[in-house]
């Protein structure tokens, strides 16, 4: 069996912990072991955390005070799809691994460690960036949901 949703959320920090709360009530609905589960929510805060700071500037301003979160659940991995609206990568300086001690420039590492395989994008077509992850799943022995 097969599961998504998507949200569209407000540029806010109040939105992070939202999306990070579906993302777990699914999957632990769903049946996903815990420590994967886990893992998938710190990365999409993470994300989400990124699109707040950086993803705005876009020309259109109505879009740019949003983003959007996509996650795809099936028998074998989880997609998470975090798009914003705002100038993309082509600009952005170079990423630089941040201090051990620093409180900001973690983020897109840490998402790399904790995820099976990341791809970071502009948005093609238009202005914003695509942080996209996912990782292979794996089941509670209960998981209501488990592929046969």
């Amino acid at each position: 069996m097969s599961i998504w949703w998507s949200l569209h959320l407000r540029r806010e920090a109040a939105s992070v912990p939202l999306a990070r709360r579906l993302l777990l009530g699914a999957m632990e609905t769903a049946g996903v072991d815990p420590d994967i589960s886990y893992d998938l929510s710190v990365a999409l805060s993470e994300a989400c955390a990124n699109a707040v700071e950086h993803g705005g500037g876009a020309a259109d301003g109505a879009s740019s005070e949003a983003y959007r979160v996509t996650a795809y659940l099936d028998g074998e991995k989880c997609r998470i799809e975090v798009t914003d609206s705002g100038p993309g990568l082509a600009g952005a300086p170079a990423a630089r691994p941040a201090r051990a001690d620093a409180e900001h420039g973690r983020g897109l590492y840490l998402i790399r460690a904790l995820a099976d395989h990341v791809h970071i994008g502009d948005h093609p077509g238009r202005d914003g960036t695509v942080v996209s992850f996912d990782k292979i799943l794996k089941w509670r022995e209960d998981a209501p949901l488990l592929a046969v």
